[in-house]
């Protein structure tokens, strides 16, 4: 019972919360992006290359078209795939560090603790107990 308790303990923790909610916000940000990239990069792109930017590839062993045009056995490196994934990362990389730096900007700058005020030192209390004492007797 007691492995229940710490993991219910664990799993309320703000932290985790946060995690699990940044994870979800991640996730959306991903579909902008990739719908950025998709919608906007890619098809500029793709007017130097003359061709749609995820389209590109090196055909590294031609297929065969059937009778309905579809090509079967094409062997190829899709690498305008992988070249519209990089600059999704890239661009999710970035304004995650943007936001990171943002917040850190935003956050109170830690002041130094206080000094401790001056007074007597502890021998010196120590001292004046003992000769408070001493005049009782």
């Amino acid at each position: 019972m007691g492995m229940l308790k710490e993991f219910k303990e664990f799993a309320m923790k703000g932290n985790l919360i946060d995690i699990a909610v940044g994870f979800v916000m991640g996730a959306a940000f991903k579909q902008v992006v990739t719908s950025f990239t998709g919608g906007i990069v890619s098809p500029l792109v793709g007017l130097i290359f003359k061709a749609d930017f995820k389209d590109l590839k090196l055909i590294v062993k031609e297929g065969v078209a059937d009778e309905a045009g579809k090509i079967t056995g094409e062997v190829a490196v899709l690498y305008g795939d992988f070249v519209t994934n990089v600059i999704d990362f890239i661009i999710v990389a970035f304004v995650m560090f943007v936001i990171v730096k943002g917040v850190n900007a935003m956050k109170k700058k830690e002041e130094p603790a206080p000094p401790a005020p001056k007074g007597p030192s502890q021998e010196d209390l120590l001292a004046e107990i003992r000769d408070l004492l001493a005049k009782k007797k």
